[in-house]
């Protein structure tokens, strides 16, 4: 989801406003922090780093299983630490964004919890 939500944002404009006065009122329109920030570049800029950040938590997930599976499934931190990002995803997406997006958070977080179960029940 991060990598297509990343390409919707820099590649194409899936992830812009379909109002393309809202979109010109957006280049225009400075933000209270710096008026070199326009609230267009600021809105990339969260939507990248955003993707980003999605990407990298399910990288770093899959590395640290494949690579370092016996010393993770000793420690409930990094299960915990995942759980409770994924669990915020779910959150946001349920009252901000749109169905689809939070069903898949939804499903992520429940096969994360169950490997976490699998994991305690393994110890």
């Amino acid at each position: 989801m991060g990598v297509f939500h990343m390409a919707g944002t820099l590649i194409s404009k899936a992830m812009y406003p379909t109002d393309t006065g809202l979109v010109a009122k957006m280049q225009t329109a400075q933000l209270n922090l710096t008026p070199r920030l326009t609230m267009l570049k600021a809105w990339i800029g969260f939507n990248a780093t955003h993707s980003s950040g999605v990407i990298f938590l399910g990288l770093i997930n899959f590395f640290l299983a494949w690579r370092y599976f016996e010393t993770i499934r000793h420690d409930a931190v990094f299960a915990i630490l995942t759980l409770s990002a994924v669990l915020f995803y779910v959150v946001i997406a349920r009252i901000y964004w749109f169905r689809g997006v939070f069903l898949l958070l939804l499903v992520a977080l429940l096969i994360f919890v169950v490997g976490a179960i699998l994991m305690i029940a393994d110890n």
